[in-house]
């Protein structure tokens, strides 16, 4: 092979690498924001009580696991009629926000660390009563015929302070 050729053919390959490392780079960006943005979808959906749209970021089968606050939810099934919509149905002015988000894609997973926020009212023996909460969460997503669902999702909250002791009467 002569000089000239072997150039070009050593340039032909580093231009290849550049391409794929492009467009590989642009679809990682790509699916961290299709990532993100299911997230965010998920917190919104709980804010305006939007069960179609939550639907719509779940995965709807028996592979969904969701631990949250020391208790466990086995598939969509159990999740949705067990915990997510009642929930959803007896909080009113719903704040729910996370931040510092952290996405990584692999494939068709993705996983994300973040921290929440929520606060809202719900009534108890017919009082409104203002609730809030915060602490940290970890999902794992999969994409399904090109749509990243959420398939495990566990929160946890910090630790109340326990309440002062009494102190003794002299």
């Amino acid at each position: 092979m002569s000089n000239s050729k072997f150039r070009l053919s050593i340039a032909a390959l580093l231009a290849s690498v550049v391409v794929f490392g492009t467009v590989y780079s642009f679809a990682q960006a790509n699916d961290e924001a299709a990532v993100r943005d299911v997230l965010m979808r998920s917190a919104t959906s709980f804010e305006k009580n939007d069960r179609a749209e939550a639907t719509r970021v779940w995965a709807n089968d028996e592979s969904l696991t969701v631990f949250e606050s020391g208790h466990a939810n086995y598939g969509w099934e159990d999740y949705r009629d067990h915990h997510l919509f009642p929930e959803m149905g007896e909080m009113k002015n719903v704040k729910y926000s996370f931040s510092d988000i952290k996405i990584h894609v692999s494939g068709n997973t993705a996983w994300a660390t973040m921290k929440y926020a929520i606060a809202g009212d719900v009534s108890e023996a017919g009082k409104a009563r203002h609730v809030e909460g915060a602490g940290l969460a970890s999902s794992v997503l999969e994409k399904r015929q090109g749509q990243w669902r959420i398939v495990h999702w566990h929160s946890s909250a910090p630790r109340r302070a326990p309440n002062p002791a009494a102190t003794p009467k002299p």
